[in-house]
């Protein structure tokens, strides 16, 4: 966007002025006693006990409350890869619903570099300031080994939101439709349509929640994945845990009889497709601004409907699980974020409103106060549980 196209009227832009975050002091400076506590000569005893004893850097500084969100502004919501620059204000919005939504800190990184050397080397540099990182908007497959090494590499958690995010939200809502249609999970014939970092994290989260794999056909533009394609890497691992009738063809013959479409591909699915769908289906079409499918015309054909969209009931948003999953992360002082973690964030999420389902209401709202407290719970105790916590 040019700088004749910048509406300073726009309120859109009136709120971006400066930026949508700053830096607090949480002590007092206003005397010479308060200055020689806060800094120098108080602050060295401070360094000297955590240089004895790293772990009281989680007591005595920030890191216990505070994360990096880590872009490469390679894949930026729907806008794909518009750079490190111009993915700053995505950022900034992430870190202040950290803020909003669990009183988490977040500081927004935008590397400029897109190899996933400097990348790793990059975020395992400045790691010591932080309890967490949160990686955001690099595409696929890059996503996967970045997550991967700084996760075998670093003590504190990593987690990449566009794929785990996701993944969570999309199995608390399942879950909840599921059991509004009296359905159970390992029943479900479900395709996921995508192939890219959600949906190979959804697909995983699924399969960890109760979906039967043998169940699960997954699509990527070029059709159904499967041991018929010559595939490497994470599309690879799929055609080996899906698919097990060796389905061949496109999403249309992906979703002939099955009960769950869910959509993370961005492209378009012809209501054809849909009607082909079991009787009582659920469908979530995920991609943002444009579904996969347009939630009035899947309502034709299915019991339930999901959408990434706020204009339209159950909209499946990912910060109903990042700021509590990183709090409860934090608060557990975990040294990563398991499967069990994710499951456990997910049955959080569908348990706030597990006793009031409706069709137009199988996940809370994205403001909904209770949620991120019974996340944090939740992830806190499956960390203590999977014997990754540090308290």
């Amino acid at each position: 966007m040019s700088s004749s196209t910048v509406d300073p009227a726009d309120p859109v832009f009136r709120l971006h002025v400066g930026g949508k975050m700053a830096v607090a002091s949480t002590v007092p400076l206003t005397s010479r006693e308060d200055l020689s506590l806060a800094y120098t000569p108080g602050v060295a005893r401070v360094c000297e006990a955590i240089a004895a004893d790293p772990a009281l850097a989680d007591d005595y500084t920030w890191v216990s409350h505070t994360v990096a969100v880590v872009t490469d502004g390679s894949a930026v919501l729907g806008l794909g890869n518009i750079g490190p620059r111009a993915a700053l204000p995505v950022m900034e919005g992430k870190a202040v619903l950290f803020k909003q939504f669990a009183g988490v800190d977040a500081v927004p990184i935008c590397l400029d570099t897109q190899d996933v050397d400097e990348i790793v080397a990059t975020v395992k540099a400045i790691a010591p300031s932080f309890g967490g990182i949160n990686l955001e908007d690099i595409s696929a497959p890059r996503c996967f080994e970045v997550e991967r090494r700084l996760d075998e590499a670093l003590p504190i958690p990593v987690f990449h939101d566009d794929q785990h995010g996701t993944a969570i939200v999309v199995l608390a809502a399942l879950r909840n439709a599921a059991a509004l249609l009296n359905r159970k999970l390992g029943d479900l014939r479900v395709a996921v349509s995508g192939a890219g970092a959600a949906g190979v994290a959804v697909t995983k989260m699924l399969i960890a929640g109760g979906v039967n794999p043998d169940q699960v056909v997954v699509c990527d533009s070029k059709g159904i994945i499967g041991r018929h394609r010559e595939l490497t890497g994470t599309k690879a691992e799929l055609a080996e845990i899906t698919n097990a009738e060796g389905r061949q063809g496109d999403i249309t013959e992906a979703l002939r009889g099955a009960d769950v479409l869910v959509g993370v591909s961005g492209g378009q699915i012809p209501e054809a497709a849909v009607a082909g769908m079991a009787p009582g289906g659920i469908v979530f079409a995920l991609a943002n601004p444009t579904p996969e499918v347009h939630p009035e015309v899947a309502a034709r054909h299915v019991a339930v409907v999901a959408t990434g969209r706020s204009d339209y009931p159950n909209q499946i948003n990912n910060v109903l699980a990042f700021p509590g999953v990183f709090r409860g992360a934090l608060d557990a002082r975990a040294t990563r974020i398991t499967e069990g973690m994710k499951v456990a964030a997910a049955d959080a999420i569908a348990g706030v409103v597990a006793e009031s389902l409706t069709a137009e209401a199988i996940v809370p709202s994205p403001l909904d106060p209770r949620v991120a407290p019974a996340v944090a719970e939740a992830v806190a105790e499956a960390a203590r549980r999977d014997g990754v916590a540090r308290r």
